[in-house]
């Protein structure tokens, strides 16, 4: 029998996490770390809260004990993906590392994710875990899942003798119903928009099977990177339909990109413009290493996709309307890019 624990807890994955453990045999204790405790706990025996602020704690006496270590303590909310954020959140995971370092435990789980991979014109559709790891430098999130995987691995080859072991899930946008991961929700954001003219195939893997993928790479200790994802992947399109959602606005990749600066400065809008290239180019990956390690997802891409994105307005319409609508919409495209082109030839003018 062994121990494991889990910081950031309490969190929509975490508490996922904390179940999945607790059903495990191998473990007979799960140490819950974060900043309040985790709703449910005395639900499941095998669960210990501990609450502690991991930026002041001393981590390795919360580590004492443990054989694994989860880590899944991160910014929330919309200051998510922020430059703040993402030093705070790099900070400690530091201290995470050097706290299991100094409890001795052998093994971590990191939950990167799947945009670390990039997304580029030439992206092989699906990625495997043999692609490099190549985040668009201009999108923060993914730039800091891939510095968290440095660490990891600075963290594994320090140990020496020892033994050290990390594996690295990179899952695609995680959902569930009621919740979704911070980059499922700002990908959600940009659906009404196309900036590029053929848009990329999307995944989505729900929320309980990511956290059987962390489970089982406590339980049998996996060591690497490992794709987290259903089979497949869903045609852009098909993403649209199942969402319900209006006729895309046609809006230049150069034209998007600003206008996301702008409202992502502004603290008014939920895209950073890094990820607008992931609207463009493909970065779906292939799970085969993971299943062939146990893992085997309850949920398609499809049905976990259904599950968190709610029906919309524009579902609700009559046919009519829709028909208005979309005249207006088409109206609306050819009106701003005329805009665009008399702005563009004005300049040249002047």
């Amino acid at each position: 029998m062994g121990a494991a624990a889990v910081t950031g807890a309490a969190g929509t994955l975490g508490r996922r996490v904390l179940r999945s453990l607790s059903e495990r045999p191998e473990l007979d204790r799960v140490v819950a770390l974060d900043l309040v405790e985790p709703p449910g706990c005395d639900l499941l025996p095998a669960v210990t809260p501990v609450v502690a602020d991991l930026s002041e704690a001393d981590v390795g006496a919360l580590l004492a004990g443990v054989d694994a270590v989860v880590h899944l303590a991160a910014a929330r909310g919309d200051e998510h993906g922020s430059r703040h954020a993402a030093e705070r959140n790099l900070a400690i995971a530091q201290r995470v590392l050097a706290g299991a370092a100094a409890a001795g435990v052998p093994h971590v789980v990191l939950v990167s994710s799947a945009a670390v991979y990039g997304a580029w014109p030439a992206n092989p559709v699906p990625l495997t875990e043999a692609e490099p790891a190549r985040p668009a430098p201009e999108f923060g999130y993914a730039v800091e899942k891939a510095e968290l995987e440095r660490l990891g691995g600075e963290w594994a080859r320090a140990g020496g003798a020892a033994g050290r072991t990390v594996a690295v899930l990179r899952p695609a946008p995680a959902v569930a119903d009621g919740a979704a991961s911070w980059l499922a929700r700002a990908l959600f954001a940009v659906l009404p928009f196309r900036s590029g003219p053929v848009q990329p195939p999307m995944q989505f893997v729900h929320l309980d099977d990511l956290a059987a993928a962390v489970a089982l790479a406590v339980t049998a200790r996996l060591d690497g990177p490992y794709n987290v994802a259903p089979e497949g992947w869903i045609e852009a399109e098909r993403v649209r339909a199942l969402a319900g959602a209006p006729p895309r606005l046609p809006v230049p990749l150069r034209f998007a990109t600003r206008l996301a600066g702008w409202t992502w400065r502004m603290r008014v809008g939920s895209t950073p413009p890094g990820l607008l290239p992931y609207t463009v180019h493909p970065w779906v990956v292939a799970s085969d290493r993971l299943r062939a390690a146990g893992w085997e997802p309850a949920w398609s891409n499809e049905e976990a996709f259904v599950e968190a994105h709610p029906g919309t307005w524009w579902s609700r319409l009559s046919p009519k309307r829709r028909q208005e609508l979309t005249l207006g919409v088409a109206g609306t495209g050819l009106l701003g890019a005329a805009a665009l082109l008399a702005r563009a030839g004005w300049r040249r003018r002047t």
